[in-house]
């Protein structure tokens, strides 16, 4: 968390940050025009705050695209606002997303862990159901195959797709198409990429939820942030998340 605090007491970085919340996705040339400072400044903050993990990168043919990534500020926020706060930061989140347009959003977080235990976490409907709202996915992970989600406490299943591409433990594709309630359920299939690379101890893991309608209810992707701080904590620690709506289906 120092890297996240230390990169953040910047005003330029925020500012930089401040933009990609306005509108994520953005290539060096249209951030650097919104600044007075030159292309190597722009560069040199945006180093930084990739270097937090506060921005994530990724090649869109000759372009290199800007994406914030939220989710060492969820680990903050799961650190320090109390459950009573929670409703309110939670409805906060969800005015972000809301406003948000680019329906392309990527994630990145950094796991004390092995690519094997990643995986396993990812693909064990047990131990998925410890940080995934309470909610197992059941597959034989093969390309072509049919998943389910759901819990023993919902209602119906919560979500199903076709597994595209498995390479474990390094990559895994999938659609999904959410039924978690009538709003997600009318908005179709959209796809998730699970990216994980082996860093010395620990993995580093991006998942792109991308195909996603422009105006997608926020629902679809707005979990994202809770679902892999509840996976980090669960891998590192042995625990469960208690946050407010962490543990919906358990």
């Amino acid at each position: 968390m120092d890297d996240v605090f230390r990169a953040l007491a910047d005003p330029t970085r925020r500012s930089l940050l401040d933009e990609l919340y306005r509108e994520d996705g953005q290539p060096l040339s249209a951030l650097e025009a919104r600044f007075s400072m030159s292309r190597f400044g722009v560069m040199k903050h945006l180093k930084q705050l990739e270097e937090a993990g506060l921005v994530v990168t990724r090649r869109r043919g000759r372009q290199k695209l800007h994406f914030l990534n939220p989710i060492p500020i969820r680990l903050v926020h799961d650190r320090w606002v109390s459950k009573y706060a929670e409703p309110w930061a939670a409805a906060l989140t969800g005015l972000k997303y809301e406003l948000e347009k680019r329906m392309e959003k990527v994630f990145e977080i950094y796991i004390r862990t092995t690519p094997e235990r990643l995986w396993e976490a990812i693909t064990n409907p047990a131990i998925r159901s410890q940080y995934n709202f309470g909610a197992g996915i059941v597959s034989d992970w093969k390309p072509g195959s049919r998943y389910e989600m759901g819990a023993a406490n919902a209602p119906g299943p919560l979500g199903e797709g076709e597994i595209l591409e498995v390479d474990p433990p390094r990559r895994l594709v999938q659609t999904l198409r959410a039924l978690w309630s009538d709003e997600v359920r009318s908005e179709g299939f959209s796809r998730v990429t699970w990216e994980i690379e082996a860093i010395r101890d620990s993995c580093r893991l991006i998942v792109t939820h991308d195909q996603l309608r422009d105006g997608a209810h926020p629902e679809l992707y707005g979990g994202w942030p809770m679902i892999l701080s509840g996976l980090k904590t669960w891998l590192e620690t042995g625990e469960r998340l208690t946050t407010p709506g962490s543990l919906r289906y358990a």
